[in-house]
């Protein structure tokens, strides 16, 4: 991937997004497609589906990370629409080819979201599931027929949940890429909490990931 500008408070390419990066790879892109990425954070992959010829637009609640994403279109010389705001909002009235998110999806205790700050961009309620189950939801509202969502989160949030969330919104969706990686600070951070609550067992220190993939017919 390459070296990419992310400023302050702007969350970094990591395991997650290199596993969507690898879904990513697999679609039959073509040129012209209309793309959308929810939660753009440095532009990592609205950079990717743009370098194939895609027209791509991405959308981030923070302000540093709309700033960052410009920068890197400018810097890679790919066109871009970068925006600020609620995806619903930004994208309302609009269908896309391929819908590409990796949504904040760390369970926490508190369950209201932060409204600022970097916590943005992992903090998503008790459940993990604030703003995945928002994107299952509107899913039919995005996506042109055929069109295609991937999705990434941790599989703490219950990828069966997704899937059968996005079946009930007339979606095919099915599980596409899965892996475990170490834990970071965020998840070391509230290791006892997780464990009360049943997201962790005693002494598990790996994280799953998985990419989520649904068609809308």
């Amino acid at each position: 991937m390459p070296r990419l500008i992310a400023l302050p408070g702007v969350y970094r390419p990591q395991a997650d997004t290199l596993l969507l990066a690898d879904a990513l790879a697999r679609e039959p892109l073509g040129p012209g497609a209309r793309v959308v990425e929810i939660g753009t954070g440095t532009g990592a992959l609205a950079l990717r589906a743009a370098a194939r010829g895609a027209h791509v637009t991405a959308v981030d609640v923070a302000w540093p990370a709309v700033l960052a994403a410009r920068l890197n279109g400018w810097r890679q010389r790919l066109r871009l629409r970068v925006l600020h705001g609620d995806f619903a909002e930004r994208t309302r009235g609009r269908r896309y080819d391929l819908v590409l998110a990796n949504p904040p999806y760390v369970p926490g205790p508190d369950s209201r979201l932060p409204t600022s700050g970097a916590r943005r961009a992992w903090e998503a309620g008790r459940e993990g599931r604030a703003v995945i189950d928002r994107i299952c939801t509107a899913a039919p509202t995005l996506l042109r027929p055929g069109g295609v969502l991937l999705m990434v989160h941790s599989g703490m949030c219950g990828a069966q949940k997704t899937l059968a969330l996005l079946a009930g919104q007339g979606l095919s969706a099915h599980v596409t890429e899965r892996a475990r990686i170490p834990w970071g600070p965020v998840l070391r951070s509230r290791a006892a909490w997780l464990r009360q609550e049943g997201l962790a067992e005693e002494g598990e220190e790996l994280e799953e990931l998985v990419v989520v993939r649904a068609r809308y017919a």
